[in-house]
């Protein structure tokens, strides 16, 4: 079975920055697209990021365009996503995925991690 655990969410200052890891096992890494989604108190998870199998293509919502960055380590089986600029905005819990798709437009993403906690304070 496949498992995904989040790492390197914490409390930061507006303006910061800080990297997310999501470690993946059970599966063949480099055949998933890899994806990130957020989920704020009172809100509907959204998706912030996805990242092709060869790392080559990418895709973000409007609103962390240019702020954060995805990345993947398939030696590692291991995908990122850089956070920089921080808003208050951004707080909530960052989950990562997988989905067999090859396309990054994918909306199929079928195993997710339990989620790491990203707060920003003003």
């Amino acid at each position: 079975q496949v498992q995904l655990v989040e790492s390197g969410g914490g409390l930061v200052q507006a303006g910061d920055s800080l990297r997310l890891s999501c470690a993946a096992s059970g599966g063949t890494f480099s055949s998933y697209t890899m994806g990130w989604f957020r989920q704020a108190p009172g809100k509907e998870r959204s998706f912030v990021a996805s990242i092709n199998r060869s790392g080559g293509t990418t895709y973000y919502e409007d609103s962390v365009k240019g702020r954060f960055a995805i990345s993947r380590d398939n030696a590692k089986n291991t995908v990122y996503l850089q956070m920089n600029s921080l808003k208050p905005e951004d707080t909530a819990v960052y989950y990562c995925a997988e989905s067999l798709s090859a396309y990054v437009l994918t909306n199929a993403f079928t195993y997710w991690g339990q989620g790491t906690q990203v707060t920003v304070y003003s």
